[in-house]
Order: structure tokens, then C-alpha cells, then sequence
């Protein structure tokens, strides 16, 4: 009898175990990570050609305990490599482990290499040759505390490696993964199967190879034994006729048929490669065709499986269009499968819920670095059929599942009642950018905004008393009702979370996509980006500061302070301002602000854009304006400015400066969003300067529950009597 041990993915132990039983096995033995076993040399052969689920299968050749670098040496050495491997061929060590002794895996495999090379030398008066790339032998060596185990990789690559896949779409999934997921599904040979979300169709040829009695093994032709001086070559073309006879068999017999859909063209026409290449082509319809459009592809009273590994990340941008997606499955499912089995692996046992389905059996396994969760469903038999089904059929991503609604009911009937509020009175405003929910009920801590058509979700960062899965389970229940009440298109909606803001982060980057585009505001037209940075370019809660700003500039001289995108300057000079001045730090967001203006036909040498440190800027110029906007940040200890700002410790010595740059009747709008500010008149009088309090006239109905969002005071010099 050999001793064996077959590697698999973590999670899939006992699933290997059981297979290799079925192969003839025996005393087989469970460990992390694989599976000991013992069979004859038909029985290794076998497994290596057959199993769908190890990903190696190793001969031990010795086992020792390893107290110091001479011992591994000594360990490795004292094996015949001369009569394993001829000295002409190439050989690599993998080595995995380390311990007090041995505390670098790649030490570890030099000094295993160094014995290997040193036992030809002495033996044969010649060294073999070391090579990385598909190398004639592979020496495994694992090294756990002080035992060394030292093995002979049998597989060559990984066994997962079948040889039908050149290509593959995004995240695919390993073919040994592949086929325990196919396993764990439910599905039974001779039944149908459908895969929604197919990619480059894994799942789907692994389950066509199972029924139609293909070895997964038949189509490799690199193996870690060819070069081994133990293989019997008879032996393995024995039994490799015996499998291609099985798989001529299969193919012609087998009843059951696999359908393959994917929204990518392009992974649509790989998976009909690979599964010509599986020589299962004949067996699987493949078609490009989005989820939504999803219908049950075989008559009435026909049931089968659903398996699929949707996308939890990875593969699109958004959390409301995976969302979206997944209530969407969830709906056709429901709708048009019933009676079928569901089963959906997947890293994001969240998403699932989405599907509004309950579980009837789960299992965990790895894929790769990833905890991921296979979970099966039984579909109840369908009772709306014919034009019915039809006329609840989902189009696109538009019409999430009411029961989604339902769960997030508050919520739901909230946003309704503020979208039939809201959209009429901006409509008569002559706004497209407004907020339709600002955390109006506790347990939905989010704040929505309307952009045109497209919509911005911020979740507000849950404290840390909040369980954190149910913090998430309520974002997604919100995702499914905005889209559900307002009727959109999951790529309409764009998710943020809104964390404190420190120093210079509301300059970070989130994103590249560089998608802008221009909404109206009161007259002027004004670029927004709701996807690349923390904010979008436009503070909504300021739009009537921005307002009076224009009213007050007609023949003014206009200056911005701490200016972000410059929307205040175009209101300014739509307003008819004699000239506008914008001070930022950032190069970014003045190139916005210049791209604001010219969007309202504000060019010329009158309208100036400045990049310096406000502070520093206001401190050292010599110029006068009749009106100046300063909207400074509550705190920041930004690199780029000398000092740290606090906008409560240090608004007098802002005034200072403002005062000197004020002319006379002039006006100085202040604003600042830090809650609780408390102006110091006292100081301002000393300072020669009158203040009037005009918070509650800047705040637009949108915005009538957060009446702190921002403190905004109209200053001028005292002796005006203002």
C-alpha cells in the first residue's frame, strides 16, 4: 500500500474524503487543509485522474524532527533522490512552515535544495538542474514546529488546473471549488441546471463534466509523475482509456443540460470555449442576456437547479447595484422557478438576504483569502403564472421587490411622503439639487439627496454601541426602499458613509471616474461629481446663502474665501458682481471653480482664481472687496497651512483681517457648520464690527429638521449702524 495525502481548500475536507473513499481509498484520515490516505498504485493513479476536489495529492517520502538547519539538511539528504528523479531533469522545492529554528521559508527551501543537489553529487558525480516554471519533479516540504514532512507533488500544477481554461472572466472560481459547490448544490444527474450569472462558466462545465462521466484529470497533460522514476506509464494509459471510453459514454448518454447566462458578452464567448475545450460544449446553452431578463428556460412542471456565484464585490461598483441585483434575483426566483432548487455561493452572506428567501441547508469554505457561504433554498411551487408573472416581470434594475418595502416600512412611507413634499416645491424653486431625507427616523441614521436624476445615499457611521450587522442589514433595507419608492435604476443611486472629518480629508480622492455633469440652481448652472470625492461640489444646505450672495453683488466686487468649487462666485456673478475673487489651497477644486464659471459665461480677467492658504493669503493682502463670503472648516490641521484653525477659537482674529478688507457699507457673510458656535460680540465691538444672526433665513424646507447644519451671520463695519 502507498500512503498518500490529497490538499484541499479549507472547508472541503470531509467533502474529499467522501470522494476518495468512492475512489477506493482507504484509511483515510481528516486533517486541516487535506486528507491522509492509503491505496494501491491503481488507487493513486485513480485519485489523481479523478478526484474533482483535491487540489494536490502528495507521496510522503520522510518524516523527521528538524532541531536545527543541519537536521533538515541531514533529513532531506538521507532520502535516494538519484532513484526518484533522473539528475538530467529539473526539480523546485516548495517549502511551507517554519519554526525557532527555521524562521524563513525560503532559508528553508535552499537548504532542501542544497541536500537534493548534494545527494546527486555524491552519488552520481552530477547536479539536476533547478527550474520554477513546470518543473520535471516538485518536493514538497512542510514544516510544523519541529516535524518536517518531505513529499513528492504528484500533481505537477494544481489539480484544480483541468486544461479547458485559457481565460477567465472576473473572480472566477478554482475548478475544484467549482465542483464542491456544484456537489453541495443538491443538484442531481439527468436534472437541469441554470447558472444566471454564469462568467466564464466553471460551475457549469464542472457540473456537465460530473454527469457526463468526464475525469476531470483526462484533458491535463503536465503531470508531477511523468518524470518520476516510479511511474508505471502502462498503468496510466490504461486508465486514461478507460476514461476517455467513460466520457465518449457520458456525453452521448447523459439527459441532463446546463444554461449559462451573463450580461458580458465578451466572458460569454470564453465560457463557450472552455466548455468545448471540456469537451461538454454540446451539453451547455450559453447566452448574453442581463439577470433581469431571466426567464425559465424549459416548460412547465420542469424543475432543476439554480446555482450560481453572484458578484459581492469584485465585479461591480456599488453597493446598491449589488443590492439592486440581488432582490432582483431574489424576485425571479419567486416568480419563475418554483419548485426548483437555489444555491448561491458567496462572500457576502448580507447580500443574500437581500433575496428574501430562507435558507434550508449551509455551508462554509474559503476561496482563496476569502469566508465565503454556500446557501441552499427549495423554491415554493409558483402559484402566479401565464400574463400574471408577466405582468409583474422586473424591467432593468426597476421595480426591487416589495417586500424589501415592507421590511423597511417606516422608512419607505417616510421618503414617499417627502418625495410628494419636496419634488413639487423645488420644481416651483427652480432647483434639481435637493435633500429628500435627513435622518428622520433614529433607526435609519441616513440622509438622502437628489441630484438631477441621480440620487445620493450617505449613511452616517453607526457608533460603536450599534451591532454592526444590524447597522448593515438596515443600510441595505433602506438601499432596496429608495429604489423601490423612488423607481430607479440601481447605477441612479451612489452610497456613501459619512465619517468625522479630519484635517485635509475632505480633499482625498474616493474615486477616478471623472463623471461631472451640470445642474441647475436657481438660474445658474453649476458641474457636480457624486462619486470621486467625499463631498459633491455643491453644499446643498447653503443654497440660499448662495442666493443672497448673488442678490447682494450687482456692481460689487465679490470675494470667496475658503471658496471649495467656487458655486458662490458664480452666484455672484450671475448676480451682475464687478468682479469675483476665489481663494482655495486646493488646485482641484479651484479647476472645478473655473469650470463653474465658464459654464455661466463668467471668463475674463475680472473673475480671478487664487491658490494659496486663506489664512496666510487674508493675513498679507492689501486689497478691499465691497462683499466677502467666507465659509471656513470647523477644525483643520492641514500640512499646507502654517497653523492649526479652530473656527470657534479663532474667529476674531479672522474678523481682524475681514475687517481691514471690508470698504466701507461693505458685507461679510460668515459662515461655518460647527454646532454650538458662539459668536463673540464683545470682541467684534471691540473690533469696530456689528454682527446679525441670519441662520434661520439660509435654511430651505429640505432642510427644516436639521436646523444646526450651519450657523451663517451677515457682519459690517459698527459705525454704519447695521
Amino acid at each position: 500500500m502507498i500512503s498518500l495525502f490529497a490538499s484541499t481548500a479549507r472547508g472541503l475536507e470531509e467533502l474529499l474524503k467522501t470522494e476518495l473513499e468512492a475512489l477506493g481509498a482507504s484509511a483515510c484520515k481528516v486533517v486541516q487543509g487535506g486528507v491522509h490516505f492509503e491505496g494501491d498504485e491503481r488507487l493513486m493513479y485513480t485519485s489523481l485522474l479523478w478526484s474533482r476536489l483535491a487540489s494536490r495529492i502528495l507521496m510522503p517520502l520522510n518524516e523527521f524532527k528538524v532541531y536545527s538547519d543541519m537536521d533538515l539538511y541531514l533529513g532531506v539528504n538521507a532520502i535516494n533522490w538519484p532513484a526518484m528523479f533522473g539528475v538530467d531533469k529539473t526539480f523546485a522545492v516548495n517549502f511551507t512552515g517554519t519554526n525557532e529554528e527555521i524562521r524563513n521559508s525560503q532559508y528553508g527551501a535552499l537548504k532542501v535544495k542544497d541536500a537534493v543537489v548534494d545527494s546527486f553529487t555524491r552519488k552520481v558525480q552530477q547536479r539536476p538542474n533547478v527550474a520554477k516554471l513546470q518543473p520535471d519533479i516538485r518536493i514538497n516540504v512542510f514544516l510544523q514546529k519541529e516535524r518536517a514532512s518531505v513529499a513528492i507533488d504528484l500533481s505537477g500544477d494544481g489539480l484544480h488546473q483541468r486544461g479547458y481554461r485559457d481565460a477567465a472572466g472576473l473572480a472566477p472560481l478554482k475548478e475544484n471549488l467549482a465542483a464542491a459547490i456544484v456537489m453541495r448544490s443538491g443538484w442531481q444527474p439527468e436534472t437541469p441546471m441554470v447558472d444566471p450569472m454564469c462568467g466564464s462558466g466553471t460551475l457549469l462545465i464542472e457540473a456537465a463534466m460530473m454527469a457526463a462521466d468526464i475525469a476531470p484529470g483526462l484533458r491535463r497533460d503536465y503531470w508531477g509523475f511523468n518524470q518520476w522514476l516510479g511511474h508505471n506509464a502502462e498503468l496510466w494509459r490504461e486508465l486514461l482509456a478507460e476514461a476517455q471510453v467513460r466520457a465518449s459514454r457520458g456525453v452521448n448518454n447523459t439527459q441532463s443540460r446546463f444554461y449559462g447566462y451573463d450580461h458580458d458578452r465578451r466572458v460569454i464567448e470564453i465560457a463557450k470555449v472552455n466548455a468545448r475545450r471540456a469537451g461538454v460544449a454540446s451539453l451547455i446553452h450559453f447566452e448574453t442576456q442581463e439577470l433581469t431578463r431571466l426567464v425559465n428556460p424549459l416548460p412547465a412542471g420542469t424543475h432543476g437547479t439554480i446555482l450560481s456565484n453572484p458578484p459581492y464585490g469584485e465585479r461591480l461598483d456599488s453597493e446598491p447595484a449589488l443590492i439592486a441585483l440581488h432582490s432582483a434575483l431574489g424576485q425571479i426566483m419567486k416568480r419563475d422557478f418554483g419548485g426548483w432548487n437555489l444555491s448561491l455561493f458567496s462572500a457576502s452572506p448580507d447580500l443574500l438576504s437581500c433575496l428574501q428567501l430562507r435558507a434550508g441547508r449551509q455551508f462554509k469554505a474559503k476561496n482563496g483569502p476569502l469566508d465565503c457561504v454556500q446557501k441552499n433554498y427549495q423554491l415554493s411551487e409558483n402559484v402566479r403564472q401565464g400574463a400574471d408573472s408577466q405582468e409583474n416581470k422586473i424591467a432593468g434594475h426597476e421595480q426591487p421587490p416589495e417586500q424589501s418595502v415592507q421590511i423597511a416600512a417606516d422608512f419607505a412611507n417616510r421618503l414617499r411622503k417627502n418625495v410628494k413634499k419636496l419634488d413639487k416645491w423645488a420644481k416651483q424653486e427652480g432647483i434639481e439639487c435637493y435633500r429628500l431625507y435627513d435622518a428622520d427616523l433614529p433607526e435609519y441614521n441616513l440622509a438622502l439627496d437628489r441630484y438631477g436624476s441621480k440620487y445620493v445615499l450617505q449613511e452616517y457611521a453607526p457608533p460603536k454601541s450599534v451591532d454592526p450587522q444590524k447597522a448593515r442589514q438596515r443600510l441595505f433595507d433602506a438601499i432596496n426602499a429608495t429604489l423601490a419608492v423612488l423607481n430607479l435604476p440601481a447605477s441612479a443611486l451612489i452610497l456613501k458613509v459619512r465619517e468625522k472629518q479630519k484635517g485635509k480629508s475632505q480633499y482625498e480622492k474616493l474615486a477616478q471616474k471623472g463623471e461631472f455633469f451640470l445642474v441647475n440652481e436657481f438660474g445658474t448652472k453649476l458641474w457636480v461629481n457624486l462619486t470621486d470625492y467625499l463631498d459633491t461640489g455643491l453644499f446643498l444646505d447653503h443654497r440660499i446663502a448662495r442666493r443672497m450672495l448673488g442678490q447682494m453683488c450687482k456692481n460689487k466686487d465679490f470675494l470667496n474665501l475658503f471658496a471649495y468649487t467656487g458655486s458662490a462666485s458664480v452666484h455672484a456673478g450671475v448676480g451682475g458682481a464687478r468682479s469675483t475673487t476665489t481663494v482655495d489651497m486646493s488646485r482641484t477644486y479651484l479647476e472645478w471653480a473655473e469650470r463653474n464659471l465658464r459654464a455661466n459665461d463668467l471668463t475674463g480677467r475680472q473673475h480671478r482664481l487664487i491658490q494659496a492658504d486663506c489664512l496666510g493669503w487674508m493675513n498679507q493682502t492689501n486689497e478691499q472687496f465691497d462683499v466677502i463670503f467666507i465659509d471656513p472648516p470647523t477644525f483643520s490641521n492641514s500640512k499646507r497651512m502654517e497653523n492649526s484653525f479652530d473656527v470657534q477659537r479663532d474667529h476674531l482674529a479672522l474678523m481682524t483681517d475681514l475687517k481691514r478688507m471690508l470698504r466701507p457699507r461693505g458685507t461679510i457673510m460668515f459662515s461655518n457648520n460647527k454646532r454650538g458656535f458662539k459668536m463673540d460680540l464683545d470682541g467684534l465691538a471691540k473690533l469696530g464690527l456689528t454682527a446679525q444672526e441670519i441662520s434661520e433665513k439660509t435654511l430651505s424646507t429640505d432642510f427644516a429638521r436639521n436646523r444646526q447644519i450651519h450657523n451663517c451671520w451677515l457682519l459690517s463695519h459698527a459705525n454704519e449702524g447695521k
